[in-house]
């Protein structure tokens, strides 16, 4: 993972920037910080005429985008410099990670979906609340740039990838992420497969103890939880074994049942994407 994509929104991204850099100091990778700059608006007011687009908000609107963006590149900046991390397009040849900024207009959330299609990690906030930009950016991130993505909390471990646990529920999502993960999982001291019983599995899927004779082939220490749930296996269910083992990373294959399903019913990985107090790499 020596390319990776850091999604900064405005000035309080400073958890992001942690995460990215303590999974660049694991690869010695370099970190692009992003940010997307909205100048489109659709403010619109009922009139005499009709409806019209406003002038006057459109440029305050217009005039707080600049603003953030100014934001977040200090903030970038300033947490590179601060971490000794130089600032460059292009990595320089000494390991270690290394950094460089990027800036783009339009929506965050189509920029990174894009954008992230060449990056071996997409780094993003954790959504606050759903139907927001953050949550668009997670999610068009996960669907349109085929590139896992990690999600990141407001607090961040001080550790990242030492201890990993992974939501297995046997599915073509799960196994994915898995598969984009192992070079996470080689580095790891220690990984645990939270797997649930087929009953509650949403296809038929290998068992966990299958998913960790394969990882131990490849030299990953294993251990094996079990998750709980009513019906099936809940996110609340991972999220809480993950946190019995010390766990400060979550392996999560994302919307295993249709996203659509998910917005109307819930799901294990709305509640994970919502409740999860430490970072979770997700794919599709």
């Amino acid at each position: 993972m020596r390319n990776m994509l850091a999604v900064v929104g405005d000035g309080n991204a400073g958890p992001v920037l942690e995460a990215a850099l303590l999974a660049a100091r694991r690869f010695d990778s370099h970190i692009v910080g992003l940010h997307a700059l909205t100048t489109e608006y659709a403010v619109v007011f009922g009139g005499e005429m009709g409806f019209s687009i406003s002038s006057e908000v459109d440029r305050t609107l217009e005039h707080e985008g600049y603003d953030r963006r100014d934001e977040a590149r200090r903030l970038f900046h300033a947490y590179m410099g601060s971490h000794g991390v130089p600032v460059a397009p292009d990595a320089p040849k000494a390991g270690g990670p290394s950094a460089s900024w990027r800036e783009e207009d339009g929506r965050q959330n189509a920029v990174v979906g894009v954008i992230g299609r060449v990056f071996d990690l997409i780094i993003v906030e954790q959504p606050e609340k759903l139907a927001s930009i953050s949550e668009a950016t997670l999610e068009d991130a996960l669907f349109e740039s085929g590139r896992p993505v990690l999600m990141v909390p407001k607090l961040v471990p001080q550790s990242l990838g030492d201890v990993v646990a992974i939501a297995w529920n046997g599915s073509t999502e799960t196994a994915l992420t898995v598969a984009l993960a192992m070079p996470l999982l080689k580095k790891a001291r220690q990984v645990v497969i939270i797997g649930c019983a087929p009953a509650l599995m949403p296809e038929p899927g290998p068992s966990g103890a299958e998913l960790a004779l394969s990882l131990e082939r490849h030299g990953v220490a294993v251990s094996l939880r079990e998750a709980s749930g009513r019906a099936r296996a809940q996110g609340e269910s991972f999220l809480r074994e993950s946190e019995a083992a010390g766990a400060d990373l979550l392996l999560k294959g994302a919307y295993t049942q249709s996203r659509i399903r998910q917005m109307i019913f819930g799901g294990a990985t709305r509640e994970i994407m919502m409740a999860s107090h430490i970072p979770v790499l997700m794919a599709r």
